[in-house]
């Protein structure tokens, strides 16, 4: 499933050609995804204007003017699809839709948008914009990692009766929102912390550690587009490459890269998901 990164990315390929374009035509092709589209899904958005486009956790969220805001959730295999992008004063002609575009956005300028979901786990949904924070799969999310509101401070008072792995307690959204598998393993080789130790036994310096490794994996595979391991692509169709730069995630039985550790990667399960460690240099 797509992370906070691949989402994030997704989001910034999609600004510069939605925001402030009206929807010309909005064509729902089928009645629902994971869920059912919301009511009259598809004449509620078109002729809709794109205020702005932003994230929170892993959703895109489409601020209209008609008071709704159009909420998209990528599932494990959704990718959002731009064609029709002008080139000067020529456009691509738009194609024919694919088999999984589920839903297609035509707007202002020539430019298609389609929501494309081959194991239809994505949702969209639709809600009023100043309420949207209450939206049930927003409302018990914590902060965003890259805000404010998460600091060391906020992380010690949620870890500190913690009795669970710090794997799980950092996969928790409602402790921390948009962090996946991948980037919890990566930050925690990188503040050399066993995936295995209680949270509330972590020193207040290590958790204090664990806020800017996580800003910093986050911003970096940002820039790198995100990973891509099977179905996420970037807005424009360009793969992510941050999976290039992982020194744990997927590498079990591989030497440790931390230089003068000698280690190997190690894979265990934690609460259904592989958690990739080295026992060598993460205690």
């Amino acid at each position: 499933m797509p992370e906070l990164p691949e989402v994030e990315t997704v989001r910034r390929g999609l600004a510069p050609v939605m925001e402030g374009k009206t929807i010309l035509n909005a064509d729902v092709r089928r009645p629902d995804l994971r869920w059912p589209f919301p009511p009259n899904m598809a004449e509620r958005l078109t002729g809709a204007r794109v205020l702005s486009l932003r994230r929170r956790s892993k959703y895109i969220l489409a601020d209209l003017d008609t008071g709704e805001t159009l909420l998209i959730h990528l599932g494990m295999s959704g990718r959002m699809l731009i064609s029709g992008k002008p080139q000067g004063n020529l456009h691509y002609e738009l194609p024919t839709p694919l088999k999984h575009d589920h839903v297609i956005l035509d707007l202002e300028g020539g430019i298609r948008v389609a929501f494309n979901d081959a194991r239809r786990f994505g949702a969209m949904d639709l809600a009023p914009t100043d309420t949207i924070d209450a939206h049930k799969l927003l409302a018990k999310l914590g902060p965003e990692p890259l805000g404010n509101d998460f600091n060391g401070i906020y992380l010690q008072e949620r870890l500190g009766n913690k009795k669970s792995p710090i794997k799980s307690a950092l996969l928790d959204q409602g402790i921390i929102a948009g962090l996946g598998n991948i980037y919890v393993c990566e930050v925690l080789f990188r503040t050399q912390i066993s995936p295995k130790t209680p949270a509330n036994t972590l020193s207040k310096a290590s958790v204090n550690g664990l806020v800017p490794a996580i800003r910093d994996v986050l911003n970096e595979a940002i820039e790198s587009g995100g990973s891509t391991l099977k179905d996420h692509r970037q807005a424009d169709g360009e793969l992510g490459y941050f999976q290039h730069n992982f020194k744990v995630y997927g590498r079990e039985g591989e030497p440790c890269l931390r230089e003068g550790c000698g280690g190997t990667i190690g894979r265990i399960a934690q609460s259904g998901r592989s958690s990739f460690y080295c026992s060598q240099c993460q205690r």
